[in-house]
Protein backbone atom coordinates (compact mmCIF):
# COMPACT_ATOMS: atom_id res chain seq x y z
CA UNK A 1 0.00 0.00 0.00
CA UNK A 2 1.30 3.42 -0.93
CA UNK A 3 -0.23 6.43 0.72
CA UNK A 4 1.56 8.80 -1.67
CA UNK A 5 2.31 7.60 -5.19
CA UNK A 6 4.88 8.85 -7.70
CA UNK A 7 2.44 11.27 -9.38
CA UNK A 8 1.46 12.90 -6.11
CA UNK A 9 5.08 13.09 -4.95
CA UNK A 10 6.11 14.78 -8.21
CA UNK A 11 3.22 17.22 -7.93
CA UNK A 12 4.09 18.15 -4.34
CA UNK A 13 7.76 18.73 -5.19
CA UNK A 14 6.91 20.85 -8.23
CA UNK A 15 4.30 22.90 -6.35
CA UNK A 16 6.67 23.49 -3.43
CA UNK A 17 9.32 24.76 -5.81
CA UNK A 18 6.81 26.98 -7.62
CA UNK A 19 5.44 28.27 -4.29
CA UNK A 20 8.98 29.21 -3.27
CA UNK A 21 9.27 31.32 -6.41
CA UNK A 22 5.90 32.99 -6.10
CA UNK A 23 6.90 36.19 -7.91
CA UNK A 24 8.41 34.37 -10.89
CA UNK A 25 7.14 31.92 -13.45
CA UNK A 26 8.84 28.53 -13.21
CA UNK A 27 9.48 26.66 -16.43
CA UNK A 28 9.31 22.94 -17.00
CA UNK A 29 13.02 23.02 -17.88
CA UNK A 30 13.89 24.50 -14.48
CA UNK A 31 11.78 21.92 -12.66
CA UNK A 32 13.28 19.16 -14.79
CA UNK A 33 16.84 20.16 -13.94
CA UNK A 34 15.99 20.76 -10.27
CA UNK A 35 14.39 17.35 -9.69
CA UNK A 36 15.77 15.23 -12.55
CA UNK A 37 12.29 13.94 -13.35
CA UNK A 38 11.47 12.74 -16.85
CA UNK A 39 10.41 15.79 -18.85
CA UNK A 40 7.41 13.94 -20.30
CA UNK A 41 6.23 12.78 -16.86
CA UNK A 42 6.72 16.25 -15.42
CA UNK A 43 4.81 17.91 -18.27
CA UNK A 44 1.92 15.47 -17.81
CA UNK A 45 1.83 16.18 -14.08
CA UNK A 46 1.92 19.96 -14.58
CA UNK A 47 -0.82 19.73 -17.21
CA UNK A 48 -3.07 17.85 -14.80
CA UNK A 49 -2.39 20.45 -12.10
CA UNK A 50 -3.27 23.19 -14.57
CA UNK A 51 -6.54 21.55 -15.63
CA UNK A 52 -7.47 21.09 -11.95
CA UNK A 53 -6.79 24.81 -11.33
CA UNK A 54 -3.89 24.27 -8.95
CA UNK A 55 -1.45 25.92 -11.37
CA UNK A 56 -1.71 28.62 -14.03
CA UNK A 57 0.50 28.49 -17.08
CA UNK A 58 1.86 31.21 -19.29
CA UNK A 59 2.93 30.12 -22.75
CA UNK A 60 5.87 31.45 -24.68
CA UNK A 61 9.63 31.73 -24.43
CA UNK A 62 9.48 33.35 -21.00
CA UNK A 63 6.51 31.27 -19.91
CA UNK A 64 6.11 28.87 -17.09
CA UNK A 65 3.89 28.02 -14.16
CA UNK A 66 2.70 29.75 -11.01
CA UNK A 67 0.17 28.85 -8.34
CA UNK A 68 -3.45 29.44 -9.31
CA UNK A 69 -4.44 29.94 -5.67
CA UNK A 70 -2.61 30.69 -2.42
CA UNK A 71 -0.36 27.94 -1.09
CA UNK A 72 -2.40 27.92 2.13
CA UNK A 73 -5.46 26.90 0.11
CA UNK A 74 -3.82 23.82 -1.44
CA UNK A 75 -3.84 20.79 0.84
CA UNK A 76 -2.27 17.39 0.43
CA UNK A 77 -5.72 15.82 0.18
CA UNK A 78 -6.36 17.94 -2.94
CA UNK A 79 -3.30 16.46 -4.62
CA UNK A 80 -3.95 12.90 -3.44
CA UNK A 81 -7.49 13.07 -4.81
CA UNK A 82 -6.32 14.50 -8.14
CA UNK A 83 -3.67 11.84 -8.74
CA UNK A 84 -4.92 8.87 -6.72
CA UNK A 85 -8.62 9.31 -6.16
CA UNK A 86 -10.29 9.02 -2.78
CA UNK A 87 -8.30 7.55 0.09
CA UNK A 88 -9.59 4.02 0.47
CA UNK A 89 -7.70 1.76 2.82
CA UNK A 90 -10.58 -0.64 3.22
CA UNK A 91 -11.34 -2.77 0.21
CA UNK A 92 -13.69 -5.45 1.44
CA UNK A 93 -13.67 -7.71 -1.57
CA UNK A 94 -12.99 -11.39 -1.83
CA UNK A 95 -12.61 -12.88 -5.30
CA UNK A 96 -14.14 -9.70 -6.79
CA UNK A 97 -17.26 -9.96 -4.62
CA UNK A 98 -18.11 -7.85 -1.61
CA UNK A 99 -17.36 -9.71 1.61
CA UNK A 100 -20.49 -11.11 3.26
CA UNK A 101 -19.36 -9.67 6.61
CA UNK A 102 -18.97 -6.11 5.34
CA UNK A 103 -21.70 -4.67 7.60
CA UNK A 104 -20.69 -6.41 10.82
CA UNK A 105 -16.92 -6.66 10.56
CA UNK A 106 -15.15 -4.99 13.52
CA UNK A 107 -11.91 -4.74 11.53
CA UNK A 108 -13.65 -2.77 8.78
CA UNK A 109 -14.97 -0.25 11.31
CA UNK A 110 -11.51 0.23 12.79
CA UNK A 111 -9.92 0.67 9.36
CA UNK A 112 -12.62 3.23 8.48
CA UNK A 113 -11.64 5.18 11.61
CA UNK A 114 -8.00 5.09 10.54
CA UNK A 115 -9.01 6.19 7.05
CA UNK A 116 -10.96 9.17 8.43
CA UNK A 117 -7.92 10.16 10.50
CA UNK A 118 -5.59 9.94 7.50
CA UNK A 119 -7.95 12.06 5.40
CA UNK A 120 -8.27 14.66 8.16
CA UNK A 121 -4.46 14.91 8.45
CA UNK A 122 -4.05 15.20 4.67
CA UNK A 123 -6.64 17.99 4.67
CA UNK A 124 -4.80 19.80 7.46
CA UNK A 125 -1.39 19.87 5.74
CA UNK A 126 -1.07 22.67 3.19
CA UNK A 127 1.59 23.56 0.66
CA UNK A 128 2.21 26.73 2.67
CA UNK A 129 3.03 24.67 5.77
CA UNK A 130 5.30 22.33 3.83
CA UNK A 131 7.08 25.26 2.17
CA UNK A 132 7.94 26.69 5.60
CA UNK A 133 9.58 23.39 6.54
CA UNK A 134 11.34 23.10 3.18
Amino acid sequence: MKLINKDTDCAVRAILYIAGNENNLVSTAVLNSEFNISRQFLRKTLHVLQTKKILKSVKGINGGFRLARPAGKISLIDLVRIFQGEVNLNKCFFKKKICVNVKTCPLRREVENIERYVVSRLKAVTIEQLAKKH
